[in-house]
């Protein structure tokens, strides 16, 4: 009997405790449970004003975590971060709630995710707090330093305030509430939302090949997996939440960097919350696109991207949003990349290129680098004769003719990469380059093999000459993996030449373009024309070259090497070298002759011969 009524006092107990657990509604994170979130961002757009926050405050916030449509996180206010994003700039501190908040946490491409208040616009989430908090807490850029953007300089600049002027009561004085909070004790651990970069086609070494080579650019470097579908097609206009990408490259290799939609009116619209790259003013695709999956991480959660359809151009790229115009076509730079050889099948890469100085001469290097390793013939050890154009409106083309090998310290394809990386890089230099390149055209042949070789040694028949006179010249080459030979060059003096030494250079092509193009510290930047015709006159790197070097001044003035100056005439430029537009050396290069060689050559000799009356 005793123990039945132990038994029964266990069950009231338990039925007891039953009752008093909390039900799943009250489970939920503190702030508006997620089944009463507004399941859609507002119709119309109306905006909340920085003066009115205050900590505690609900809100919700919206973002594709799979597919495309935007789905509600709750979103709690806790507090104005002062200055946190410049003088007089502030930035609103919130804490995601939700069970998808607090499993992925602040994820990257979730910048530009739109605030709402109310219903009415708040701003961006935009910036993350710390690299491994346990708890989702984010930074928001205010919406009102983002309609900055769109207020500059375009045809549609009217369109935002038009659509959607601010009520008398929206203002944007300066707070009056101080946040408990302050910039200084936070500023170390601010930082923007990591902006994916998607390559689509690339290898992990390309991938490393352009994290090498980025460090500068101011780019995020989060390389997330996605890819690229342009036939599909996103049913409706694009939203506030929806994923969006501003491509880098498109075509048969992409590059794109994804973000959230904050602001969309019938023509324009406003992400990110913070710069994609802050190049300001920018000419890019802009295409919607389908998030495959949310991968959580401890250290960087990102979104796994497909880009689709273009819709337009992103024209701005600012330190407090992105702007892109509905059915606007982007200005990039066409290249066409042929490849063939003797152990491949011929193929061409079909690539669109933003037009941006910082970003073309890398993004057409990793783009060539991945399509000469694309394909079954690539090997360690192969050669490239890398030929091609750079077409620019009102000027000569700026051409290109060279073999590539591989060192022992690079590999060809890396090499070939950045032959054609230099070009753009001395075109895009150029203070006065203001006309856009129309296009860019390559032919690389593959050699499978490696050809390389370096001069030696070399010598005269005699020393002692005179002028006019005909004297062979002897070069000892040592091929890579093979036996030295000897060429025998032929060569007649000039005959101006005055009693005394002379030497002769006997070289590769990259020894001669140096002495040709070099310049002081602090030179001016030279005009197009001259870029062109300097970089056209470079010489190819499978040829031995004789140069004279005599014993007389030598210019280099706005790209073009005077050799053999009259001494009066240097004393007529010397005023240009306190300008920095002359360069002036003590000795001039004559060419006399070159020939072939089939490798890339490397290394220099110097023969001192006497001329005598």
């Amino acid at each position: 009997m005793s123990q039945f009524f132990s038994r029964l006092a266990f069950l009231a107990a338990a039925s007891l405790l039953t009752s008093l657990a909390p039900s799943p509604l009250l489970a939920q994170p503190v702030g508006q449970p997620h089944a009463q979130l507004p399941p859609h961002p507002p119709a119309q757009t109306r905006f909340f004003p920085l003066s009115q926050i205050r900590p505690g405050q609900q809100g919700v916030a919206y973002t594709v975590f799979q597919g495309d449509t935007p789905q509600p996180m709750g979103v709690k206010i806790l507090g104005v971060l002062h200055g946190a994003l410049g003088p007089n700039q502030d930035m609103i501190l919130v804490k995601l709630e939700g069970s998808k908040a607090d499993f992925d946490g602040v994820v990257a491409g979730m910048s530009g995710s739109p605030v709402y208040i109310d219903g009415k616009l708040v701003g961006a989430l935009s910036y993350r707090i710390g690299q491994f908090s346990k708890e989702p807490i984010g930074g928001v850029t205010p919406i009102q330093e983002m309609l900055q953007v769109a207020k500059l300089k375009s045809p549609t600049q009217q369109i935002l305030l038009a659509s959607h002027p601010a009520p008398h009561d929206q203002t944007i004085p300066n707070p009056t509430f101080t946040s408990n909070i302050t910039a200084a004790s936070a500023y170390g651990s601010i930082q923007p939302i990591a902006t994916p970069l998607v390559f689509s086609g690339f290898t992990p070494s390309a991938l490393h090949f352009w994290k090498q080579h980025a460090a500068s650019l101011g780019l995020t470097d989060v390389s997330a997996l996605g890819g690229s579908d342009s036939s599909a097609v996103q049913p409706g206009p694009l939203r506030p939440g929806d994923a969006v990408s501003a491509l880098l490259v498109s075509g048969d290799l992409e590059i794109s960097a994804t973000c959230t939609v904050t602001y969309v009116d019938p023509h324009q619209m406003l992400a990110c919350g913070h710069p994609i790259t802050q190049f300001g003013p920018v000419s890019m695709p802009m295409t919607k696109a389908e998030v495959l999956a949310t991968l959580a991480s401890p250290m960087n959660s990102f979104k796994i991207i497909n880009t689709t359809q273009t819709i337009g151009a992103i024209t701005q790229d600012r330190q407090f949003a992105i702007k892109g115009v509905f059915g606007r076509k982007a200005d990039t730079i066409p290249v066409v990349v042929h490849l063939d050889g003797a152990s491949v099948a011929p193929r061409t890469l079909h690539l669109n290129v933003v037009d941006q100085p910082s970003v073309t001469p890398l993004a057409v290097m990793v783009a060539v680098y991945q399509g000469l390793m694309q394909q079954n013939g690539y090997s360690a050890e192969s050669s490239y004769r890398v030929t091609g154009t750079v077409r620019l409106a009102g000027y000569p083309s700026v051409k290109l003719d060279d073999l590539v090998a591989p060192t022992d310290s690079a590999p060809a394809n890396l090499l070939a990469a950045l032959v054609v990386g230099q070009r753009f890089m001395s075109l895009y230099s150029n203070a006065a380059r203001r006309t856009a390149i129309q296009g860019v055209d390559l032919h690389v042949q593959q050699i499978p093999r490696r050809l390389t070789a370096q001069i030696i040694a070399a010598h005269a028949d005699r020393t002692t000459l005179q002028a006019g006179q005909k004297v062979t010249l002897q070069a000892s080459v040592l091929p890579w993996h093979g036996e030295i030979y000897n060429l025998n060059i032929p060569i007649t003096l000039p005959l101006n030449l005055p009693p005394g030494p002379v030497r002769l250079l006997i070289s590769d092509g990259a020894t001669l373009d140096q002495l040709n193009h070099s310049s002081a510290l602090g030179a001016r930047p030279l005009s197009v024309a001259a870029t062109i015709a300097q970089l056209n006159s470079d010489h190819p790197s499978d040829r031995l070259y004789v140069t004279l070097l005599a014993p007389e001044p030598q210019a280099t003035l706005d790209g073009r090497t005077l050799s053999a100056l009259p001494i009066s005439m240097a004393n007529v430029l010397e005023p240009l070298r306190k300008d920095h537009a002359l360069t002036l050396h003590g000795e001039s290069t004559t060419p006399i002759t070159s020939i072939p060689v089939n490798a890339m050559l490397s290394g220099h000799q110097l023969i001192t011969l006497h001329i005598i009356n």
